[in-house]
């Protein structure tokens, strides 16, 4: 292989060599990162809940858009700590290492405070929050020992500010975000970097659904849905991608990222610029 054809690989797949992890990836967001990452060149671990026929189907597709990276699905249940750490073990034992760990699996719940189930709190809070740090602390060790780890926590424009009736998941989100920032800290000196990735409305298939059922709702159009409601808080009126929240968390594990750490990145059409 001549110089130019090495240079022109390394641009292409600038990830190649690495592992990853994508929590919550089976569908959304998840699932376009986990496609970011492996167009890349990284071997991916998607992990999520679904029907198996389904995920396979996922992950048989992810296979062949990007031939060159291994796919493999780990179906963990992350409310369950435990489970959360065996996921890195298991990674680790198969792939032999992990160096990105993209921690994206969560849920939500509206209800005002007074009336806010207990049990959907502690859900909300173990799967948005905690297993996030159950799997940096199992990776941390890992991503020390070979002087290179990206972490990448996907928490919300919830993370920077509120909302009313969301009170466990603005919650989890700050919490995200904090414990982002202690990790990039311990983190710094070792070649691992931690950032937050913090969404506005992504355009999903969950939140296509959404929009209808808000228009039959309220006797309005889709449009003034779109507009009125769920981007009411957003500037530029018009919905993040997943595949714009995939190029960022490919430019962040990447060469361009190395100095980017302990940062929570807006990425809302200007929600969080008030």
């Amino acid at each position: 292989m001549d110089v130019q054809t090495m240079d022109r690989t390394d641009l292409t797949r600038p990830l190649a060599g690495k592992v990853a992890i994508v929590t919550g990836s089976t569908s959304g967001i998840g699932l376009g990162i986990a496609r970011a990452l492996t167009r890349a060149g990284a071997d991916v671990v998607i992990n999520g809940l679904g029907d198996r026929k389904e995920i396979d189907f996922v992950c048989a597709e992810l296979e062949k858009g990007c031939p060159l990276s291994r796919i493999a699905y780990n179906g963990a249940n992350l409310m369950d700590g435990n489970e959360a750490r065996q996921l890195v073990k298991d990674t680790i034992a198969d792939f032999g290492q992990v160096d990105i760990l993209v921690n994206n699996a969560g849920i939500q719940h509206v209800s005002p405070i007074e009336t806010f189930p207990p049990e959907k709190y502690d859900a909300i809070i173990a799967l948005n929050l905690s297993s996030a740090w159950h799997t940096i602390r199992a990776a941390f060790p890992s991503m020390k020992e070979n002087g290179f780890g990206r972490i990448i926590n996907v928490a919300s424009a919830h993370g920077l500010v509120a909302s009313p009736f969301k009170s466990a998941y603005v919650a989890a989100k700050h919490g995200v975000v904090g414990l982002t920032k202690t990790v990039a800290l311990e983190g710094a000196e070792h070649g691992i970097t931690c950032n937050a990735v913090c969404p506005g409305y992504v355009w999903t298939p969950l939140v296509e659904n959404q929009i209808d059922d808000t228009a039959k709702a309220r006797g309005i159009s889709r449009d003034e849905v779109i507009r009125d409601v769920l981007l009411a808080a957003q500037p530029n009126k018009r919905f993040a991608t997943v595949e714009e929240l995939g190029a960022l968390t490919v430019f962040l594990c990447g060469p361009g990222g190395q100095s980017i750490t302990g940062t929570a990145l807006p990425v809302d059409g200007g929600w969080t610029a008030h």
